[in-house]
């Protein structure tokens, strides 16, 4: 378990510096070395400081929380599709953080507005979707995905009643693009403090993983620990949303993989996620600002070129 954390960390740490040193001015090893100590030519120093370096750390902290989310939301579904941006969580978020926005609140009111909506759409989901009786995977993918649809249409909504002057940045934040996040801080504390919680729960999430009537028969808290991920989910994607936007399918692809490669222990599957996710987002976010440089494309048409494949593919198979 170790050696594959170490190994994902080395991979992480490398995409970093990957995305430090390519883009429309390359940045060679030895620059970046005098850079990082301290040295380097001011241009450098400002190419790589102050532009690249927190846009990378941004990616990173969106990525693997994205990541986390979708791993969380796929033990309390054990179901593989769960994802925060197909089960519309994604979509609440940004509804609730392109309102605040409209009304000219603050970036803390917009953050928890965001926050509000991811929470209002995961109740709407799940309330929804389990109706009189319990609810099935497929029941609750497609309400899921219907929900997202409407979530979109009260996107377009506001859009159609945005002032002019403030529809490139709604827009291009809408297609997640991490251009144009602030400081990577915030999240990446976010990050960090959610990994430090879920570890102590890792062990209640594999029971669970198994049944909620297997969980609550080994003692687990069943209730509490559902609706503790609910929140956790809800929070995890609201930060992520409100960082760099709404950007799909990276809790989808990332926890699967992970599972089909190191197991289901959770122990191991959530720090795992936070890594790998925010290692994947770094990578896809240097292919789309270099891919047709000096011209840059939104991260979430990276991450749905990798993602709707994928969703199809585990679609087909579940079956």
């Amino acid at each position: 378990m170790t050696r594959a954390l170490l190994v994902l960390l080395l991979l992480a740490g490398a995409a970093c510096v990957f995305a430090l040193a390519v883009g429309s001015v390359a940045v060679t090893p030895s620059e970046l070395w005098q850079v990082m100590t301290g040295q380097g030519e001011p241009l450098s120093r400002t190419l790589v400081l102050e532009l690249r370096l927190p846009r990378a750390l941004s990616a990173f902290a969106a990525g693997g929380l994205l990541a986390m989310a979708g791993a969380l939301m796929q033990v309390l579904l054990r179901n593989p599709l769960a994802d925060p941006y197909v089960l519309g969580l994604s979509g609440g978020a940004a509804t609730g953080a392109l309102l605040a926005m409209l009304l000219g609140a603050g970036m803390l009111l917009v953050s928890g507005a965001a926050f509000a909506g991811a929470l209002f759409a995961t109740l709407l989901v799940f309330g929804l979707a389990h109706g009189t009786g319990s609810w099935t995977p497929s029941r609750l993918l497609l309400t899921g995905v219907v929900i997202a649809a409407g979530w979109g249409a009260a996107i377009t909504l506001m859009l159609a009643i945005t002032p002019a002057h403030q529809l490139p940045g709604m827009l291009y934040w809408l297609m997640g693009d991490v251009a144009y996040a602030r400081t990577p801080w915030p999240a990446l504390l976010v990050l960090s403090l959610a990994v430090i919680a879920l570890t102590p729960l890792a062990r209640s999430l594999n029971v669970l993983a198994r049944g909620p009537m297997q969980a609550a028969a080994l003692g687990v808290s069943v209730r509490p620990l559902e609706w503790a991920i609910y929140l956790m989910a809800s929070l995890l994607t609201a930060t992520a949303v409100t960082l760099v936007g709404s950007i799909g399918f990276v809790g989808l692809i990332v926890p699967h993989m992970l599972r089909l490669v190191l197991g289901n222990d959770q122990r191991l599957i959530l720090p795992a996620s936070a890594l790998a996710g925010g290692t994947l987002l770094v990578l896809a976010d240097t292919l789309a600002r270099t891919v047709i440089a000096p011209e840059q494309l939104p991260v979430g048409v990276i991450t749905a070129l990798l993602g709707v494949p994928t969703f199809l593919f585990l679609l087909y198979r579940s079956r």
